[in-house]
């Protein structure tokens, strides 16, 4: 091969870095592409705040004048401060399965990351956890499902060989959409239900919904604090996030628990899956893309969880019980059939027996690299 890396420094290039997937990919039937409205924003410093306080470097890999592959590295100076690390990143590894391309790609990144000080490479992982999470190894039969990874078999293979091991994994389960709450949970949401100092607030319309989504975000802040990787959102991101995710809810698929102060202390956010839908909008809105993605949402039988938190002075109170109905209620009026988690962390153990309480199982993992650089 005659393999030939460009830093992505152009317009152009980053445009051919964006968009190469699809072509390296074409013919794999389970990919689902990114919403390439959200990726043209996630690499535009005016709408990634990330981008401030991070170095990054993109790389594509060609072969005889053609692409065959790309990698980011990121170095995340704000969390590394944080939490006391020289730690970089490995994004966005896309490529051929060729060891020697995939090599190229690596050791570069490696290579830039030991010359800024850094004494360990973990990947892929983007600026924070709310970006897609590790090279999927699991479960590779079933479509991906909106802000998990995508990936060939493969890429896992090419990763390993290059020395790379276990950082952590996070796992998926699937599970049914009971017809009624599992008996476990009948005392519990009694006891919960009869609870005057917490309320439960459903919704039918976005415009009902949109008051709720800053201090959803803020709650997530004080919750997920401890999690791998997060990181604080800002007051502007959340609106940013506020915009980008409010036009695809199904409100009556959110819950909200509030206090009689009217503080949020609990909320579950899940969507109907769209992943066929954006398969045949090719990640592409306009003109037709939005109209294949609300049908596959309307046809499809499968809710996915992305989001939930309970105020740590609310746990152990039931609230997830009393949400927990409302959102099973609300799924079977919708005809769905089958919940996926979204990403758990495998240490997550409450959060792990909460669903094989519901009868899950688990039917994906998806792994994040580390390799000490010497």
């Amino acid at each position: 091969m005659n393999i030939v890396l460009k830093v992505v420094d152009s317009q152009t290039l980053l445009k051919e870095f964006i968009f190469l997937p699809e072509k390296i990919y074409k013919d794999d039937s389970r990919w689902v592409p990114p919403m390439y409205s959200d990726e043209w924003n996630f690499h535009n410093p005016k709408q990634n705040k990330a981008l401030e306080y991070s170095d990054v470097i993109r790389v594509l890999v060609y072969d005889l004048n053609k692409p065959v592959g790309r990698i980011m590295g990121i170095i995340n100076h704000k969390y590394n401060r944080d939490h006391h690390e020289q730690t970089a990143r490995f994004f966005a590894l896309d490529c051929i399965n060729d060891q020697p391309v995939a090599h190229a790609l690596i050791e570069y990144i490696e290579h830039w990351a030991k010359a800024r000080g850094m004494d360990k490479l973990i990947g892929p992982y983007g600026f924070s956890d709310k970006d897609p999470q590790g090279l999927q190894i699991e479960g590779l039969d079933l479509l991906p499902v909106i802000a998990t990874p995508t990936n060939p078999a493969y890429l896992q293979i090419l990763v390993e060989k290059e020395g790379y091991q276990k950082e952590l994994d996070c796992v998926s389960y699937q599970m049914p959409v009971p017809e009624t709450l599992p008996s476990v949970y009948q005392k519990i949401f009694g006891r919960v239900s009869a609870n005057k100092n917490v309320r439960l607030v459903e919704f039918t319309k976005k415009s009902q919904l949109k008051p709720f989504i800053v201090p959803l975000f803020r709650l997530v802040n004080e919750t997920y604090a401890p999690l791998f990787g997060f990181v604080p959102m800002t007051e502007e991101e959340m609106k940013k996030f506020a915009a980008q995710y409010l036009p695809v809810l199904a409100p009556e698929l959110v819950k909200v628990v509030l206090n009689t102060a009217g503080e949020m202390v609990a909320f579950v956010v899940s969507m109907p899956d769209m992943s066929a839908g954006i398969q045949k909008a090719k990640g592409r809105l306009f003109p037709f893309g939005f109209i294949h993605i609300l049908s596959s949402m309307k046809k499809t039988n499968q809710l996915n969880l992305l989001l939930g938190a309970i105020k740590p002075s609310y746990r152990g109170k039931g609230l997830n019980v009393l949400m927990g109905k409302a959102l099973i209620e609300s799924a079977r009026k919708r005809n769905l059939q089958v919940m996926d988690s979204h990403l758990i962390l495998e240490k997550n153990l409450i959060m792990r027996a909460e669903c094989e309480k519901l009868g899950g199982v688990i039917r994906k993992r998806y792994r994040v690299y580390q390799k000490l650089l010497a």
